[in-house]
């Protein structure tokens, strides 16, 4: 409570401060405008003082109606300003007005009109050069310039010997430095949050623009290099550690080049605030590293179609390992194009859970969802689920994927694997399901492990029955390194990098393709919908 008390009471303090600045500027413009400006004796003392509390209160009381000095100066901007303008401006009309008109039984001389305007005007405008140098004296505080001391000698001023954030302008220097890319609103709003907030670590040192009209410019002291001109060893002169992306509306190809361009100048990369995928709910700013999926530089493939869309409209949907990484991407995408239902079935209820919430969040009742806890070994769950709701299209997608561990758990890759596909295969043409589609992996061709012997076998299961099924439509999908997937690579790769390395490869001679999550989704329900009986 001492620690609460003392810091309202400093702030308090702080305001009846202000106050008295107010009042030693007030106090100089009428000294100016009545004794100093215009013919000697033009006001005796007792006229002078008159005008002074006169005008002084009006100014003042209106003031304190508005809240001036409840505003907080260092996070005040262009709405402060404006309310001190109202605030005088009012005053200003009263004044004028009672001093004109009011019947006071005193021989005091009147003041013209153009004092009184200029009284006020010349209040006025110290007043609101005294929070502007204070709002600029706090916002470029922490450079570690000659400049900086003289701000915080400011700051002391206003501030009644008090700077705040004391130690995080000593420690300024230790902060990571960095130059942001872009010039525009996002990158100001960065270096504005950067340069205020005191827990922040980073500084920022510079911008690097392209438009012509900011390059040469400053802004929050902060200058302003071309890109074309700018040389790495500027950079490296200013002791620049990082560099900062915020471009939200680049292209992929433009920040490729920016990429490569400041990797191989040895500076680590960051980006602000546009990411790769939109979740449900308010997108927030941040700074974080560059998303996987980033980096492929490129815009995702969209390979749905009208025809697509119109295959899975009202129709009843199982999804099996539906709370996965693929599976759940699967669930978003048929949500989209309006089934009558969707049945998301997974064994791993949190993956599961998550996924009925994101999509209650966003289609509400729009969406006929229903959520299964059951394991595809389970044949008696497995049944009932197919006896009550009578799926039209099953998307098999329930699979242990990860290669290392399914070397040593051979026996439940074969069981899950191989003998679940072969229940929810068999259920299937059991229960006339119109449409079967198993997804499968890469690792199925010329399988050199357990995984992918596994799901080699289950596709010749699903190939099996389509040659002797009378009703359900087989096919499978296969393909690999998925980026963000349950069973990626990328991953373990990152997990590396942060750890120093190395990264293991399989041969240093690999070229990986990769796809995003929701492209391979995308591909599995388009050819789910074109595919022919028995197809991989």
């Amino acid at each position: 409570m001492k620690k609460k008390e003392k810091r309202r009471m400093n702030s308090i303090g702080r305001q009846w401060l202000v106050a008295l600045y107010d009042v030693i500027i007030y106090a100089i413009a009428t000294l100016l405008l009545l004794v100093v400006y215009g013919p000697k004796g033009d006001f005796n003392n007792y006229e002078i003082l008159y005008q002074f509390l006169l005008g002084g209160a009006f100014i003042f009381i209106f003031r304190i109606i508005f809240k001036v000095y409840k505003q907080i100066l260092r996070f005040g901007g262009i709405q402060c300003y404006i309310r001190l303008l109202m605030s005088d401006g009012i005053a200003f009309v009263t004044y004028y007005a009672l001093e004109r008109f009011l019947d006071i039984p005193l021989n005091i001389k009147h003041a013209t009109f153009s004092r009184i305007l200029s009284i006020s005007c010349i209040a006025l405008l110290g007043s609101l050069a005294m929070r502007m140098l204070y709002r600029y004296a706090y916002k470029c505080r922490k450079y570690g310039t000659k400049r900086s001391k003289v701000l915080r000698y400011a700051l002391k001023l206003f501030g009644g010997g008090h700077v705040l954030d004391e130690v995080d302008i000593e420690e300024s220097g230790k902060k990571i430095k960095v130059a942001i890319v872009g010039a525009g609103s996002v990158g100001v709003d960065l270096a504005e949050t950067l340069i205020t907030n005191k827990n922040s670590f980073y500084v920022p040192v510079c911008f690097i623009e392209t438009s012509e009209e900011k390059i040469g410019r400053q802004i929050f002291g902060l200058p302003v290099y071309s890109e074309k001109s700018l040389s790495p060893d500027l950079l490296h002169d200013k002791q620049v550690q990082e560099i900062v992306f915020a471009l939200p509306q680049s292209a992929a190809e433009r920040k490729k080049e920016l990429y490569n361009f400041y990797s191989e100048k040895g500076f680590k990369v960051k980006v602000y605030d546009y990411p790769t995928m939109k979740h449900a709910g308010a997108k927030k700013r941040y700074l974080r590293e560059f998303d996987i999926e980033e980096l492929l530089f490129r815009s995702p493939l969209d390979v749905t179609n009208d025809d697509t869309a119109s295959f899975y409209k009202d129709k009843v949907v199982l999804i099996t390992g539906g709370g996965g990484s693929i599976g759940s991407e699967l669930c978003r995408q048929i949500a989209k194009m309006s089934p009558k239902t969707l049945i998301v079935l997974d064994v791993y209820e949190n993956g599961a859970y998550q996924v009925q919430q994101e999509l209650k969040f966003s289609h509400g009742d729009a969406l006929d969802l229903r959520l299964e806890i059951i394991s595809v070994c389970n044949r008696p769950a497995l049944e009932k689920v197919f006896a009550a709701y009578r799926p039209q299209i099953v998307i098999h997608a329930a699979a242990h994927k990860h290669v290392p561990l399914m070397e040593h758990n051979c026996c439940e890759a074969i069981e899950n694997n191989v003998f679940g596909t072969l229940n929810t295969v068999e259920l299937s043409e059991k229960y006339k399901v119109e449409r079967f589609m198993m997804v499968s992996t890469d690792k199925a061709v010329n399988p050199t492990n357990v995984m992918g012997a596994t799901k080699r076998m289950c596709e010749m299961i699903v190939q099996s029955h389509s040659s002797t099924s009378t009703y359900t439509t087989y096919s499978a999908t296969r393909f690999g390194n998925v980026l963000g997937s349950a069973g990626s690579v990328i991953p373990l790769f990152k997990m590396q990098i942060q750890n120093g390395g190395p990264i293991t490869l399989t041969d240093k001679r690999i070229i990986r393709y990769f796809m995003t999550i929701p492209e391979a989704s995308k591909l599995v329900l388009q050819s789910a919908s074109m595919a022919k009986n028995g197809e991989l």
